[in-house]
């Protein structure tokens, strides 16, 4: 496959340090077709550096704005409905993913074996920045419990690099807040029968003293999330509508679509 594809949404909020060198990075992505930058009511100068990226790269950088701080989900979701790609993935706007890599999650999609890909921080093939205990045991945690629920079996659910079928994601309801994308999304791909992959990947994090937005708090709100997501909704009510490949996988395992 070489045409333009891959659609790469940037939610950033006061990522003024970081937002031109990860987005320079990402325009040397394969198979690129557009990058969507949502500023999410930022206080520094993140929105101004979104603009100035998209007035130099006319056609392949769009920004969005948000007049306030909604969250990570939000800015998703604002992301998401603007893609045109035949396969959209988040990359943060920090450092912690390194664009590089973006080839390798998407390659399983583009080789139509896969629907969804996640990079997986946990099956570390490359150099990676140890994570704090207390993240680590979280992330092992969360990921465990939705495994319970999805009966997938992945080992980062909590994992930044998440890539999808473009008419997957656009179609999907999203109605979390804060960082509940993660286990929203994941539950309901899991409700789709799709067929998901993982690839390790490196990861660099950083510390709440360089801009980790990330409290305990949103490690609790996603406990109940997994519970909501996963037993309180259903498939009529997680997407606008069904692509018609998933719902034939649904039919050959004798599941309702």
């Amino acid at each position: 496959m070489t045409r333009k594809t891959l659609s790469v949404v940037i939610p950033a909020f006061n990522e003024s340090r970081t937002l031109a060198t990860i987005t320079e990075r990402v325009l040397l992505v394969p198979h690129l077709l557009e990058i969507v930058i949502v500023d999410d009511g930022s206080s520094d100068d993140t929105a101004q550096i979104a603009r100035r990226l998209a007035e130099g790269n006319p056609g392949l950088i769009r920004v969005l704005q948000h007049d306030r701080d909604q969250g990570k989900t939000a800015a998703l979701r604002s992301g998401f409905a603007a893609t045109q790609g035949d396969i959209v993935i988040v990359q943060d706007a920090d450092l912690e993913y390194n664009p590089a890599e973006i080839i390798d999650v998407i390659q399983p999609i583009i080789d139509g074996i896969a629907d969804v890909v996640y990079g997986s921080r946990f099956s570390v093939r490359k150099g990676s920045h140890t994570l704090n205990l207390r993240h680590f045991f979280a992330n092992k945690t969360l990921t465990f419990v939705s495994n319970l629920f999805t009966h997938l079996n992945c080992t980062d659910v909590e994992t930044g690099y998440k890539a999808f079928r473009g008419d997957i994601i656009r179609n999907m309801i999203i109605s979390s807040s804060g960082f509940g994308f993660e286990v929203e999304a994941t539950a309901k791909i899991a409700k789709l029968h799709c067929a998901v992959y993982e690839v390790p990947i490196g990861y660099h994090g950083r510390t709440r003293q360089f801009g980790k937005k990330v409290r305990f708090s949103d490690g609790i709100v996603a406990f109940w999330y997994i519970f909501f997501y996963n037993v309180l909704c259903n498939t009529g009510n997680s997407f606008r509508s069904l692509p018609a490949e998933t719902i034939v996988r649904a039919a050959s395992l004798g599941l309702p679509p």
